[in-house]
């Protein structure tokens, strides 16, 4: 099983977020730190945004801050959300001889809720508080201007 993209960068975002909540970052501070494009990151924000993981801020002095504590946000919750609840093989959309009595189909599907309820005993302040997780992310080579600390409504 493989994750997408979209849930990648929406992990990433989520984590230099949660270092830096005590600010707003932008975009480009975050596209610029993983050398990620900024387009993805739009739909990704806005996504996490509509979720109510994020809350975004325009203008000026705008940026995005995590809109929940990280001890709220489970990573199993997000990769649903992101991922979907698709099946790991889709059967009804292919044409196979084996679809009346197949037992891959369950096996599937039980490896599958295994690796999310993994994935649901573990929120971002968990993966967080790793000291080498923390130092990779406060420790980059991207300059950070001078952010306002508390949003401007």
């Amino acid at each position: 099983m493989q994750l997408s993209r979209f849930t990648d960068y929406s992990l990433r975002v989520l984590f230099y977020a949660a270092i830096n909540n005590d600010r707003l970052t932008t975009l480009s501070e975050i596209a610029q730190f993983y050398d990620i494009s900024i387009e993805h990151l739009r739909k990704v924000v806005h996504a996490l945004s509509k979720s109510g993981y994020l809350k975004t801020f325009r203008g000026k002095n705008g940026g995005i801050q995590l809109g929940k504590d990280p001890a709220d946000i489970n990573i199993g919750l997000v990769v649903a959300q992101t991922e979907g609840f698709r099946p790991i093989i889709d059967c009804e959309h292919h044409s196979c001889r084996l679809t009346n009595f197949c037992t891959l189909q369950p096996i599937l599907n039980k490896a599958k809720n295994a690796f999310m309820d993994v994935l649901k005993e573990h929120t971002l302040a968990d993966l967080i508080a790793n000291k080498p997780m923390r130092q990779g992310l406060i420790g980059s080579d991207v300059t950070t201007p001078d952010r306002p600390t508390k949003p401007v409504n």
